[in-house]
């Protein structure tokens, strides 16, 4: 038999107290809830109610942060930029790219500001995977001199940030949002990106390496995933402006090294 939770309950009791609220223009579900057979017993529900004018005409009980239901009501004017490139509250995309749109207005706009809000337009893809590549290389570069020169802990510490950039460059490079990375692994089993090294059964322990060891030859498999995305994405000057310290990244300056040492 199927048990309602308190959750369900109040979730429930919401979208019927505004299913008539002429001042609703939207109502649009994220979060675990929004995903197919992602959410717990423990999960909430997160919700926008996307109003006409001032949310502030809303009853005060609909704006709340509970562990069962939070609710954020927010005007049309003010959602049409929330979340959007430039803005405060940019860091919020991901919240948008599988969101599920319960009401919407007369044309649609509700359902095409989540589609823009959870996705990457052509040109903006383009020059956000350029910028975050050329940030992990400059993290790798650092990283890798650091490891080579006995500064471990530094090392890792640069191993550790380059990952938000390398993470940003694998998604943006297929226009997608980044993850939260708590979604990560599940996104990229759900949703792959391509190369088999990016599948999360794959990926995920190489990330965990980098966090675990910092060892230069994870960073130096890191770059081999990447500079085939990057070269065939057209963005193979930005690997070629680093010249002779590309070696460094792809590793063949330690087997030069090897090889140099070896009579």
């Amino acid at each position: 038999m199927f048990h309602e939770s308190a959750a369900d309950q109040e979730f429930r009791d919401l979208l019927a107290r505004v299913s008539d609220d002429d001042r609703v223009a939207g109502v649009v579900l994220t979060g675990s809830r929004a995903r197919e057979g992602a959410a717990t017993e423990r999960s909430d529900y997160d919700v926008y109610l996307v109003t006409y004018g001032d949310p502030a005409a809303l009853p005060d009980g609909e704006r709340r942060r509970g562990s069962k239901l939070d609710v954020v009501p927010m005007s049309l004017a003010d959602f049409r930029t929330h979340a959007t490139p430039g803005t405060a509250a940019e860091w919020n995309r991901y919240a948008f790219a599988h969101a599920r749109v319960l009401r919407d207005t007369g044309d649609g706009e509700i359902a095409r500001l989540v589609a823009a809000k959870g996705t990457l337009a052509p040109d903006e893809a383009r020059q956000r995977a350029a910028g975050w590549l050329d940030a992990f290389c400059n993290s790798l570069y650092r990283w890798l001199k650091n490891d080579r020169d006995g500064r471990r802990a530094e090392a890792r510490l640069d191993a550790a940030e380059s990952l938000p950039w390398l993470l940003g460059f694998l998604f943006a490079v297929h226009a997608r949002v980044r993850p939260y990375n708590k979604w990560l692994l599940q996104d990229l089993a759900e949703h792959p990106l391509g190369p088999p090294e990016l599948a999360a059964e794959r990926f995920g322990p190489l990330l965990e390496e980098v966090l675990d060891t910092g060892a230069a030859t994870a960073g130096h498999r890191l770059f081999a995933i990447i500079e085939p995305l990057a070269r065939s994405a057209g963005h193979g000057e930005i690997l070629d402006e680093w010249g002779d310290d590309v070696a460094l990244m792809r590793g063949a300056e330690d087997r030069w090294a090897q090889r140099d040492s070896n009579p």
